[in-house]
């Protein structure tokens, strides 16, 4: 029984993904066809002839109709077929497997720093609400919630890699190679990305616990005589697990974004410095690969925590 539900559970979660899926693809397709001026001319370049940006519109499709050219593209991408670099005539798939474990590595690093220091300081101020401690976390939730990443990469890097010399300034080196020196490299950027993910660990845990401990639920625990150590961890933190995963899962989204910035200041071969320098060049099969490889992986994120969620709270099954 337990089996068949969990079956129904991820049948009914694959049919409302498809769709999303779907127009998802479709806008990152369509946003690539929106970049201002001719891709032809642009790929065809300065002082050639009217045959030659016929002949590149032929190569690559462009003088199809665009359901036509999306439909390729999207049974191409389906069968692992992300096409070539217009740069580097390297494999797009080539080039993200070889560029999305860096991203990986400092996005999932810094979701661990989020988590650890996060929930300890959202706990700390939510047993005192109003002390000084309160205050304190309070002041730095919002102080790194406010401060620009950029800026705090740049401080990161004076600091503990020009100064001290702790860590690398630049550059990253493969989880498989040596673990430890990826990590190392990986830190400062990933201190940068967990500032706002701190913050916002710590200010939803804080409200989350705060919204339970005064629930009548927690007061008849209070009344039946349970310990408050008992009722906080066992119940309260409990309570909380849902948020924390919504959390955890906006995190993750926002952080394969602000990659973009993190590795532009680290000179991190990821896939943000791959994006960039992909659209500068107008590598459009590039920019199509990278975005539908940030979107599946959101896509298929979503739904684990979605599947999770029904783990955590069987009351979800029932929505």
């Amino acid at each position: 029984m337990q089996g068949s539900r969990w079956s129904r559970l991820l049948g009914r979660r694959l049919v409302q993904v498809g769709p999303v899926a779907i127009l998802a693809t479709f806008v990152v397709f369509a946003l690539v066809q929106l970049i201002p001026g001719d891709l032809a001319i642009a790929l065809a370049g300065e002082h050639t002839t009217e045959e030659r940006i016929a002949e590149i519109r032929r190569i690559h499709g462009l003088d199809r109709p665009f359901l036509v050219q999306y439909g390729t593209w999207l049974w191409d991408a389906v069968r692992g077929d992300l096409s070539v670099s217009l740069l580097t005539g390297e494999s797009v798939l080539t080039s993200i497997a070889q560029r999305l474990p860096n991203t990986l590595v400092v996005v999932g690093s810094a979701l661990v720093i989020s988590m650890l220091v996060g929930i300890p300081l959202g706990i700390a101020a939510s047993i005192r609400p109003g002390s000084r401690l309160d205050g304190f976390v309070t002041v730095i939730a919002s102080l790194g919630i406010a401060l620009p990443g950029f800026w705090l990469a740049m401080i990161l890097v004076a600091t503990f890699a020009m100064t001290f010399q702790w860590f690398p300034a630049s550059g990253s080196v493969a989880l498989t190679e040596d673990w430890r020196a990826s990590l190392r490299h990986a830190a400062l950027p990933a201190m940068a990305l967990a500032a706002s993910g701190i913050a916002e660990v710590a200010r939803q845990t804080r409200s989350a616990l705060l919204e339970v401990l005064s629930s009548q639920y927690v007061r008849t625990l209070y009344a039946k005589g349970l310990p408050q150590r008992l009722v906080f961890w066992k119940h309260g933190l409990k309570n909380i697990s849902v948020t924390l995963l919504t959390v955890f899962g906006l995190l993750v989204n926002r952080m394969l974004g602000a990659t973009v910035v993190v590795e532009a200041v680290f000179a991190i071969p990821g896939m943000g410095s791959l994006i960039v320098n992909a659209a500068t060049g107008k590598d459009f099969p590039v920019v199509q690969g990278v975005m539908l490889t940030m979107v599946a992986i959101v896509i298929v994120l979503n739904l684990l925590i979605d599947i999770l969620y029904t783990a955590l709270d069987p009351r979800v099954d029932r929505r």
